[in-house]
């Protein structure tokens, strides 16, 4: 769970403070300033007049600034929320300024920037402690006509935000990986050893490309950089818009008609769990290390049932047959989807179970129970 500030209440015995303003919005920029050239101190005094210098504090201890990509999505903003929270400053590089007031609303500062500029980038992680590269395209089903988008949104990012880091000696890097980088584990819980086959393909272009960015990372990481890379499974909660998290929403409210590809079978964490544990991983992640962030491991057909028997319905009797997806995927432009094919193929039958066993031992991070978090996210008693 993301850290919890401590308490400012008051004892009893002593009177009430008045309750601090909210923290005034912060202004938006398109591009850093320069740095100004550093001032010419005076020389110290000599050893015997002052002590030494007390000891750097540590890093939880002492608010830091820390540039986030890919805040204004649903699992950059919740790591950035949380590190405000604990007190640091959040630099957040968003597209669009005005789709992102509610991360200055909080105290973030925001940076006008589509990711694609190294210079401007370089700019922009100058004088950071650190960035956490949480954006990148993640739909399956895609067309070949937005195929090189989705390439440039994962692999030519993740390069740019390298270079930029490099340029500005940028101390610590966090990288936002998936378990889709493992492949199809095939009923197999692997860990952060695990290789997939690569003689085997690729499920979807989202996978092709997510490892593709997956080892351009491992590829700097060899050359020393300073990287830590986390490796999510599928997230849920509040404010969860992908088709995962909508199939439980509206199984949760009685109205999910049909289930189709019930069998494809993930690890499920919670939003603010994985937040948690991604600044887990900027503070204690070991260089050059990776984590599965992964929570418990469920079938699609049995999260429905979970989620529609929280909200006290039962879960739909009708079963979209895998076998007449495949039948419609030519014609799926007709009905609405773009690219059937692919789904199927990245869905029915395949298992994407990793154990975040290493994250729990060395982090001390867990991620909570399907049903504490379904009846967080859908606000069920």
């Amino acid at each position: 769970m993301a850290p919890t500030p401590r308490s400012t209440r008051p004892r009893k015995s002593e009177p009430a403070e008045p309750t601090p303003p909210a923290p005034a919005p912060r202004p938006v920029r398109k591009r850093k300033a320069p740095p100004a050239p550093p001032a010419i101190e005076p020389a110290p005094p000599p050893p015997s007049a002052t002590p030494g210098p007390p000891p750097d504090p540590a890093p939880s201890a002492r608010r830091r600034r820390i540039v986030v990509t890919g805040a204004a999505g649903f699992v950059g903003g919740r790591v950035a929320s949380a590190l405000l929270e604990r007190g640091d400053e959040v630099v957040a590089l968003v597209r669009d300024p005005h789709r992102a007031g509610h991360l200055s609303a909080i105290g973030a500062e925001l940076i006008e920037s589509d990711l694609s500029d190294v210079a401007r980038l370089t700019e922009d992680l100058r004088d950071a402690d650190g960035v956490i590269h949480a954006a990148g395209s993640y739909r399956v089903g895609i067309s070949k006509a937005e195929r090189g988008a989705m390439w440039d949104a994962n692999v030519g990012t993740t390069t740019r935000i390298l270079d930029a880091a490099e340029a500005a000696q940028t101390p610590r890097i966090v990288y936002v990986s998936t378990v889709n980088v493992f492949g199809n584990t095939r009923g197999e819980v692997v860990d952060e050893a695990f290789h997939r086959d690569l003689a085997a393909g690729f499920l979807s272009w989202y996978d092709e490309t997510k490892y593709g960015a997956h080892e351009v990372v491992e590829q700097r990481i060899a050359g020393k950089a300073p990287v830590v890379i986390a490796i999510p499974s599928q997230v849920y909660g509040p404010g969860d818009h992908s088709a995962v998290g909508e199939q439980l929403r509206l199984a949760n409210l009685g109205r999910l008609r049909y289930l189709a590809l019930a069998d494809v079978a993930f690890g499920l964490v919670h939003v603010d769990d994985l937040a948690a544990g991604i600044l887990a991983v900027l503070d204690s992640g070991g260089a050059g290390e990776s984590y599965v962030l992964s929570g418990p491991r469920v079938r699609l057909g049995e999260a429905v049932a979970l989620a529609a028997s929280i909200g006290g319905h039962r879960a739909p009797r009708l079963r979209v047959p895998t076998r007449l997806l495949r039948a419609i995927a030519p014609v799926g432009r007709l009905i609405g989807r773009q690219n059937v094919r692919e789904l199927v193929s990245a869905s029915a039958g395949v298992t994407y179970w990793a154990s975040s066993d290493k994250a729990e031992r060395e982090l001390g991070w867990r991620a909570r129970d399907l049903e504490r978090g379904f009846r967080d996210t859908f606000g069920a008693a």
